[in-house]
Parts: structure tokens; C-alpha cells; sequence
């Protein structure tokens, strides 16, 4: 199949590689000319801007915006929206406010175009790992456009199969589902996001425990010289703990335990926020998530714990989240 993708950041340019290895064809648009530049020598069709890629790309089309939320997608699909012709889609694969996905796709289904809004986990490692993917839109035009969800997704790999489950191995299973209408797929993303920033903030307040168990607050015989980087691996192995963000602390954590290279102020993103006004909204109590969302705007207005380091290493392994100055 052929996709049209604008923004080749940290997952856009990735996405068309996973694509195009998968033997799809890709037309590709950044402002950045050298990231185009790049690759097209792996392949993709480039264009320097969106009427080209538009003309490049075979009825009905495709494209998938990879844009930070807010104005920069938001003025892309409006600019779209009078190029494209009826039966086109459009997609976005950032991390858009579930509410605009569903206010956009009434806007262009006047039009005669269709959206689907698809929540995108894997971050910079999902070239190789493949992304997690939940998405909302028109289930036929999902179904039309399945063979590149498939292709980007991780696949069934070799997870063991969970108990219960017999037969083919449904989408979920290899990593992608078609979650309902339009703002589902962000809404499941959203709610994704919030439970990260709980599980974040339960290693990072449990790194911290264990690190000050050596301080110079405790009587010195009630003090441990305890091996962070040691525990972190320990846990990796038969722990109930263990997970992903585990294995990313580990790895942080070998490199440098004091992880000297962090600050601790650590960003929030929309998602974040909008976990907890959907749950003032719906009236339901969250307060492990509403607490790891306040321990961010701590972050940034006291100096940073060991914790908040923690957080920091944390991101930046899987997002490619660098701290930023000032905050």
C-alpha cells in the first residue's frame, strides 16, 4: 500500500522505514529538507511540501500526520482538508486531545473525508519493536487501511499467549486494535499515558527509598549501602515488578548510578492532564495517577530528587525525552 506521512521527528521517520521494509511505499514531508533527503535514499518518495505529496499519492489516499498536538496538526489537516478528495483519509498518529479527533472527523466527514485517530506507543525503539497501536475511526476504513497497521505493529512475537485465549491470534495480540469511533484510539492512549506516569512514579519514589536508606539522615548503624543498579537488575529476573520502564532503569542506572546527567525536572505531557480532567469528568477516583501528575509540577519547582532523576532516565530511554532548560 502507499502512505503519504508528514513529520519525520522521532517515530515519523521511523514509521516509513518500518513500512517501507515491510514492502509498502511511502511519500514522505518534513520541514526539515535533510530529514526528506535521508529517506529518500532508503527508498520513500519525498516532497517539500503538502500539495505535492497530495499529487504524489494514489486515490483513495492516505496520510498520516506525526505532529506534536496542538497548532502544528491542527493547521496541517485544515490545510489537507481543501486538498484532498472525497474518500481520502487522513490519520493522525500523535497524541491529540480525543474531543478534537471527534470535533475534526464531523468537520471532514462534511466533506466527504474520513479520519482515524491513532494512539501510538513504542516510541524510538519502534523501528525495531514495532508500535503499539489504538485506533479510532470509521471501522471500514480501518479495515481498508489494516495492512499498514499491521506492518507497524509489533507482531505476535514470542510473548506467551495469555491463558484463555485459543484460535487465531486476534489484533490485539499482534499489537494494534480498532478501539471504536472517532477519539477512541486517543482516549485509550490518553488513559495509557496516565497509567505510565502512575507506574513511573512507583519506581522512582522506590529508587529513592532505597538509595537514602544510606543517607546521613538515619543513625549511621541504620544505614544500608544498598547497590541500585544491582536491585534494578535483580528485579529484571522473576520479579513481579519487572516490565519495560523496569528494563530502562536498569539500564540508566548501570551507566551511572548517581545518573549525575539529570536534573530531575521532569515535563508533563497533555496526555497527563487530560487523564485527570477525564476522570473529574466521569467522576472517577484516581488518585495514584492524579498524584504522579503532581509530582511532575513538583519537579520543576523544587530541586530534583533522586526520584525525579529516575523519571528523567526513564524518558528519555523510551521517548527520546531530553530535559529541558529552564524548566
Amino acid at each position: 500500500m502507499q502512505l503519504g506521512i508528514i513529520g519525520l521527528g522521532r517515530m515519523g521517520g521511523n514509521i516509513a522505514r518500518r513500512l517501507m521494509r515491510a514492502g509498502h511505499r511511502t511519500v514522505v514531508h518534513d520541514r526539515n529538507r535533510d530529514a526528506i533527503t535521508g529517506l529518500e535514499g532508503e527508498g520513500a518518495q519525498g516532497a517539500h511540501d503538502l500539495g505535492a505529496l497530495v499529487q504524489k499519492l494514489k486515490a483513495p489516499r492516505a496520510v498520516w500526520v506525526m505532529l506534536p498536538a496542538g497548532d502544528a496538526t491542527e493547521q496541517t489537516i485544515a490545510q489537507l482538508a481543501e486538498m484532498l478528495e472525497p474518500g481520502d483519509a487522513i490519520i493522525d498518529g500523535g497524541n491529540t486531545f480525543y474531543k478534537d479527533d471527534m470535533r475534526r472527523a464531523a468537520e471532514l466527514a462534511k466533506r466527504g473525508l474520513h479520519y482515524l485517530d491513532v494512539g501510538t506507543s513504542g516510541g524510538v525503539w519502534g523501528l525495531d519493536r514495532g508500535y503499539c497501536m489504538m485506533i479510532g475511526g470509521e471501522k471500514d476504513v480501518f479495515e481498508r487501511l489494516e495492512p499498514l497497521f499491521k506492518a507497524l505493529a509489533p507482531g505476535v512475537g514470542d510473548i506467551p499467549r495469555t491463558h484463555g485465549r485459543s484460535g487465531e491470534h486476534q489484533r490485539a495480540e499482534h499489537g494494534y486494535i480498532h478501539a471504536g469511533p472517532p477519539g477512541a484510539g486517543h482516549y485509550v492512549k490518553m488513559v495509557h499515558n496516565g497509567i505510565e506516569y502512575g507506574l513511573m512514579q512507583a519506581y522512582a519514589e522506590g529508587f529513592d527509598l532505597l538509595r537514602s536508606k544510606g543517607g546521613n539522615e538515619l543513625p549511621e548503624d541504620q544505614r544500608f549501602d544498598l547497590n541500585v543498579a544491582e536491585i534494578a537488575e535483580v528485579w529484571r529476573r522473576g520479579s513481579v515488578v519487572t516490565s519495560w520502564l523496569l528494563d530502562l532503569t536498569a539500564d540508566a542506572l548501570v551507566a551511572d548510578p548517581q545518573l549525575s546527567q539529570f536534573s530531575g525536572s521532569v515535563s508533563d505531557s497533555g496526555e497527563g492532564r487530560w487523564t485527570i480532567d477525564a476522570a473529574v469528568e466521569q467522576a472517577v477516583p484516581v488518585p495514584v495517577l492524579s498524584s504522579a501528575l503532581f509530582a511532575r509540577f513538583r519537579s520543576r519547582q523544587q530541586q530534583g530528587t533522586y526520584g525525579d532523576k529516575i523519571l528523567s532516565a526513564m524518558r528519555l530511554g523510551f521517548g527520546g525525552h531530553v530535559e529541558k532548560k529552564g524548566e
